[in-house]
């Protein structure tokens, strides 16, 4: 998977987590395959960011949370999961750090690279693979080499090379907006530390300010922010309500599929629309 050696991790329980049934063929058709059983099955999500838990991205810890205990996780989380999953597989992955450019206005100071995104190479052509980038993630790999819009089930997506980095977009409604601009240097499992530690304590990370939940299927995208529910319907249409706190628990569990824990409660109804 990287320059630190190939992960290994238990395929059978991974597939199980996910409901995936296809190939272990490291193809193109598998890595689409297992990218859209990943998000439609691991919600993204930030819960024990914002209930101060500390999060170990060793892949022992990753793999127990998110396949054992069926919870979420964010992008340290997420994309070194699949990585992992991919790299037993046999596909050669890199890991990639990004700059996330997503709600940032013009004036606004740059960010640190707090985001990791995936590099899959198959058969020499190299492709983008994320799983954790919440309610705008990809739904699908990206051609890394190809600066036409890419259609998925979801939205449209480009990759605009710029030197060294790469930006990511998203078409949405009658613009194109930036994801993250990613870098192409690949980094060791290790050089993830420090992101992860700002990320998930620093007052300025904004996982530690809002409640961040979502989830994408074939046919909807579902995002939670704080109190409020957002589903967005592959034909364009949308829906958008606020949540009190039996809905929001609710909704934790029945869409996000997520075994809503006591210790939540107080967090949830700070959260949660007031009645």
């Amino acid at each position: 998977m990287s320059n630190d050696g190939k992960p290994m991790i238990n395929l059978d329980r991974y597939y199980s987590r996910t409901g995936y049934t296809g190939s272990s063929d490291a193809t193109l058709e598998t890595l689409a395959d297992l990218v859209e059983h990943h998000i439609a099955a691991i919600p993204f999500e930030n819960i024990d960011v914002l209930l101060g838990r500390p999060i170990d991205i060793s892949l022992a810890a990753i793999e127990a949370k998110l396949v054992e205990r069926r919870r979420g996780g964010y992008c340290f989380e997420q994309n070194r999961l699949l990585g992992a999953v991919l790299a037993t597989l046999g596909f050669h992955v890199e890991n990639l750090a990004a700059r996330v450019l997503w709600g940032r206005h013009e004036n606004d100071p740059p960010r640190p690279r707090t985001h990791m995104a995936l590099r899959v190479t198959i058969d020499g052509e190299p492709w983008l693979v994320d799983v954790g980038f919440g309610g705008t993630v990809p739904v699908s790999p990206l051609r890394f080499n190809a600066i036409e819009a890419q259609p998925t089930r979801h939205e449209i997506y480009r990759i605009v090379p710029n030197g060294d980095t790469s930006t990511v977009e998203a078409h949405a409604g009658d613009i194109w907006r930036a994801l993250y601009e990613v870098s192409g240097t690949p980094l060791l499992d290790v050089d993830y530390e420090p992101l992860n530690w700002f990320t998930s304590t620093h007052p300025a990370s904004p996982f530690k300010a809002h409640l961040m939940v979502a989830r994408a299927t074939r046919d909807a995208r579902f995002s939670l922010m704080d109190g409020r529910l957002t589903i967005r319907h592959r034909g364009g249409s949308h829906e958008q309500r606020g949540l009190h706190i039996d809905e929001l628990e609710t909704a934790l569990a029945d869409i996000f599929g997520l075994a809503v824990e006591p210790a939540w409660r107080p967090l949830l109804e700070r959260l949660a629309i007031s009645s």
